[in-house]
């Protein structure tokens, strides 16, 4: 082969070879980024030409498909009682994506999941269009709708998280105001519309917010719980009855300002039971402080906060800071200052307290079933932490059933069963100048001892008067309906 021959030759050789790298980097480098390239028309195309999989609760399907008229996407998606359920499902939509569940199943929901190639390739192979598979959730119908029920009722915005303290399971997660993520499920001018009104800046009340997972609120006295959990593995009392050294008026140390209680209440060396029962500042205050900033925040931490929390979808981190003084301390142990905490967070307070001191990853999935029903994958209960050994939590149980039968909380009284909760009433603003967060944790024991389940509530209600709100006139009835509607659908 003479030279300029043999120059074309190797020429045209480069350049085959080049083609065979382009094209094996397309095919598997570059083969997923451009798959979900949201510029592929071709991926968006297919991914609604199929009905998707849907969400379930109860063995119902929350969600559905409808077959869109015009465009080239066939399917969109549509929810039953869309408001009610949102903060469980999030939203699809062809125009603006998906969030929450809808999201972090979408592979399973939309059929795509490596794991249900078999029964993809069963289907292909007798001619039946790809489906996709389903989510299978904890929810509990009747508990979700007692919550959602119970914050429109009551309106303002709140939020209601109920847990199954033995396993973690989420019964309940409502949100109000809320959202029907069906108004804007697909991609018209109406949708975008729809959506553009939702947004915050359009509408202050911010609907689309998952406020059982995704806002903090000051926890008030609610988080009183957790300074006796800390009291009591920390060796400081050693059980509910014995009398606090807590003087009245106490004044927070480096300071000359007392805590105050609410009220003329009995506080005065008050024994922990009674101090929660009338909701003592001033024994919770003390207490925070002689145990010190690092004894405080162990103890919160093994109840969950300082950390985000994954149902699989995402929890804001709960705060107890670190590096207060001694005065700080006092005031964050009694669920001001600086901490915060989102409902969720303090439904696992409660369902820690009440599963004898052990607190169970909280989970909203039980089960991913590909479309013929067969399992994909299911989730098991996980022990998170151990907040207070058995003895300690029954002892604290005792303290908040008394908060029940004759405290702050009898609005949450369930007749023939045992309740034990804790009311919160938070201070926020400027000065302390808006509204208070109205605050309820609680439990119930059935006859058998088992809790069925654990309840947070938090409502906001910026039009109420100032002097009716109060974590036992508006949020205890709330709780009170969700454990009843629980503890109904077990019988």
């Amino acid at each position: 082969m003479n030279k300029p021959l043999r120059r074309i030759a190797i020429f045209c050789g480069l350049l085959v070879l080049a083609l065979l790298v382009r094209d094996n980097y397309l095919q598997y480098v570059k083969a997923d980024s451009l798959r979900t390239d949201t510029l592929n028309r071709r991926v968006a195309i297919e991914r609604y030409s199929a009905p998707r999989g849907d969400i379930i609760v109860d063995g119902n399907p929350i969600t559905g498909s409808t077959e869109v008229k015009h465009g080239d996407f066939k399917y969109k998606r549509t929810y039953k009682d869309g408001p009610m359920w949102a903060p469980v499902t999030g939203y699809s939509s062809q125009a603006f994506g998906g969030t929450q569940l809808e999201n972090l199943d979408d592979d399973i929901l939309t059929g795509n999941d490596d794991r249900l190639f078999f029964r993809n390739t069963l289907d292909m192979i007798t001619g039946k269009p790809k489906q996709g598979g389903n989510v299978v959730t904890t929810l509990n119908g009747a508990a979700q709708k007692a919550a959602y029920d119970g914050l429109k009722k009551q309106g303002g915005k709140g939020a209601v998280v109920a847990l199954e303290p033995s396993t973690g399971k989420i019964l309940a997660l409502a949100s109000f105001p809320s959202y029907d993520p069906s108004s804007f499920a697909g991609n018209t001018d109406a949708d975008a519309a729809a959506r553009n009104k939702l947004l915050k800046e359009n509408d202050p009340a911010d609907p689309t917010l998952n406020r059982a997972l995704r806002e903090t609120y000051p926890p008030g006295s609610t988080f009183k719980v957790v300074t006796a959990a800390a009291a009591l593995e920390n060796g400081k009392y050693t059980s509910a009855d014995q009398p606090t050294d807590s003087p009245l008026p106490w004044i927070m140390p480096g300071t000359t300002q007392p805590l105050p209680n609410e009220g003329n209440i009995p506080c005065k060396n008050a024994t922990m039971r009674v101090a929660l029962q009338y909701s003592c500042n001033t024994v919770f205050g003390k207490i925070g402080a002689d145990l010190g900033n690092d004894k405080m925040l162990e103890e919160a931490k093994k109840f969950g906060f300082d950390a985000e929390q994954f149902t699989p979808v995402r929890s804001n981190a709960s705060v107890f800071s670190k590096d207060m003084n001694t005065s700080q301390t006092a005031l964050s142990s009694i669920g001001q200052y600086n901490t915060a905490a989102t409902p969720l967070q303090m439904a696992m307070v409660a369902s820690a307290v009440a599963n004898d001191g052990k607190l169970m990853k909280p989970y909203m999935v039980d089960e991913l079933e590909a479309s013929n029903l067969d399992p994909v994958e299911k989730t098991k209960p996980q022990e998170m932490s151990r907040p207070l050994s058995p003895q300690n939590a029954q002892i604290l149980q005792s303290m908040m059933e008394t908060v029940i039968d004759k405290g702050t909380g009898t609005n949450a009284k369930i007749p023939g069963v045992v309740v034990g909760g804790k009311t919160g009433t938070a201070q926020h603003g400027v000065a302390n100048s808006a509204n208070p967060y109205a605050w309820f944790i609680s439990y119930v024991k059935l006859h058998d001892g088992s809790s069925p389940v654990a309840v947070a509530v938090v409502v906001e209600d910026e039009h109420a008067n100032r002097d009716d709100i109060s974590g036992g006139g508006l949020a205890a009835p709330i709780a009170k309906n969700v454990m009843e509607a629980v503890i109904n659908s077990k019988k």
